[in-house]
C-alpha cells in the first residue's frame, strides 16, 4: 500500500492518458441518464447505484457484451456530445493535461448516426473541453475487431473522408481470440499513408504472437495493453530496442480476467526488462477505477516514490503523439510540480 502522502502527490500530478475508451469512460451518472432517456429499449440500469453490479464481468467476452449494451445507448449526436464533454471534464479533474481518446465511430454509424454528425459532435465537445477546463483531447479511430473487415473499411472511410481536426491515430480493439491482426494490414497501411499513427490493441488476452503480428503487419508504434510480451524475452528486447511502448491498464486486466490478480500482473517484469510502459485506465467507470488510482496501483506494484511516479508521468508524455512544444510544456509542469513538494523522507 502506498502512503497517504504519496497518494496526495499522485492526485495533483499533471498526467496524460493514452489508452482510454470513449464510451467506456462514460460516468455512471451519464450512463444512467442515457439509459433513462432510452428506457425500455436497453438492459442497462437507469440507476447509477445499480451499475456497479452491471459492470461486474465474468470474462472478456462478457465485458464486450456489456460494453456494446452501453454503446447502444448512444443514439444521436446530442448523446455523443454529452458523453464526450463529460469524459473530458472528468479527465481534467484528475489533472490530465492531454488525452488520446479511443473512439469507435463505426459502432455509432451503423446505429444511425451520420459520420459527419458524429465527427462534428466530438469536435464541438473537444473545443468546449479545451475552453472550459484546459484539457487537450485527440482521437484514435478504432476498428471494432469483432465486426470484421466491413468495420475496418467503415472506420477507415470515416477517418479519411471526415478527417476531424483532433484525429491523430488508427487503432484496433475488441476481442483478440479469433480476430487475427494480419487481416487488417491493408486498412492500417492506408491510414498510415494518410499520416495517422498505428496503435492497435494486442497481447491483452492472447499470447506474444498477437503483439508480433501488430508490429510486423500493422506497423504498430505503441501497443494497446501488450502484457503478453512478458512471456517472450525476444519480444521484450524488440520493444526495448525499438523504443515501442505498451499502454498498460492494470485494473482493467484483472476485471476482464486477462490476469488473475494484480499481484500476478507482469508490469514489474516488463519494466525490469526495459520495456517502455505507460499507465492508463482503459474503461475507468466500468472497472471502478480512475487514472489517478491506476498510478497508485502502479506505484505500489513497482515500489515507486515521488520521483518514480513523476518519471512515469513524464514517460506518458514522451510516448504520446502530442506536438513537441506542448509535450515540453507538460513535462516542465511535471518538473515544477515535483519540485514544489517539500523534501520528506522517501515514500
Amino acid at each position: 500500500m502506498i502512503t497517504p502522502e504519496l497518494a496526495a502527490f499522485i492526485a495533483g500530478l499533471p498526467k496524460v492518458e493514452l489508452h482510454v475508451h470513449h464510451v467506456g469512460s462514460a460516468s455512471p451518472e451519464t450512463v444512467a441518464r442515457l439509459a433513462a432517456r432510452h428506457e425500455g429499449s436497453s438492459p442497462v440500469p437507469a440507476d447509477p447505484a445499480l451499475l456497479a453490479d452491471y459492470f461486474t464481468f465474468t470474462d472478456f467476452a462478457h465485458f464486450v457484451e456489456v460494453y456494446l449494451s452501453v454503446v447502444d445507448l448512444i443514439r444521436d449526436a446530442e448523446d455523443v456530445a454529452e458523453l464526450t464533454y463529460g469524459v473530458g471534464a472528468e479527465l481534467a479533474a484528475q489533472q490530465v493535461r492531454y488525452a488520446e481518446l479511443t473512439l469507435t465511430p463505426y459502432n455509432s454509424v451503423i446505429r444511425g448516426i451520420a459520420a459527419e454528425a458524429f465527427c462534428e459532435a466530438v469536435e464541438d465537445a473537444r473545443e468546449r473541453v479545451r475552453r472550459d477546463v484546459g484539457t487537450e483531447l485527440r482521437w484514435c479511430f478504432d476498428i471494432p475487431g469483432e465486426s470484421g473487415l466491413p468495420a475496418a473499411q467503415g472506420t477507415l472511410d470515416v477517418a479519411l473522408e471526415q478527417r476531424p481536426s483532433g484525429l491523430i491515430s488508427f487503432g484496433l480493439g475488441g476481442p483478440e481470440v479469433g480476430v487475427p491482426r494480419p487481416q487488417f494490414a491493408p486498412y492500417f497501411d492506408a491510414a498510415r499513408a494518410a499520416g495517422l499513427r498505428s496503435v492497435p490493441h494486442a497481447g491483452e488476452t492472447t499470447g506474444p504472437q498477437t503483439v508480433w503480428d501488430a508490429l510486423t503487419t500493422l506497423g504498430a508504434e505503441r501497443i494497446g495493453h501488450g502484457i503478453a510480451a512478458a512471456q517472450d524475452p525476444a519480444l521484450m528486447a524488440h520493444l526495448r530496442d525499438n523504443d515501442i511502448a505498451l499502454e498498460v491498464c492494470l485494473t482493467s486486466n484483472v476485471c476482464t480476467a486477462a490476469v488473475a490478480t494484480l499481484d500476478e500482473h507482469p508490469l514489474a517484469r516488463l519494466v525490469e526488462a526495459g520495456v517502455p510502459v505507460t499507465i492508463n485506465s482503459d474503461d475507468p467507470p466500468m472497472f471502478s477505477t480512475t487514472l489517478t488510482h491506476e498510478y497508485e496501483v502502479a506505484a505500489d506494484l513497482l515500489g515507486l516514490d515521488r520521483a518514480g511516479v513523476s518519471e512515469l508521468a513524464r514517460q506518458g508524455v514522451r510516448y504520446s503523439f502530442l506536438e513537441a512544444p506542448q509535450a515540453a510544456a507538460v513535462i516542465a509542469e511535471i518538473d515544477a510540480y515535483e519540485a514544489s513538494w517539500p523534501e520528506y523522507a522517501p515514500v
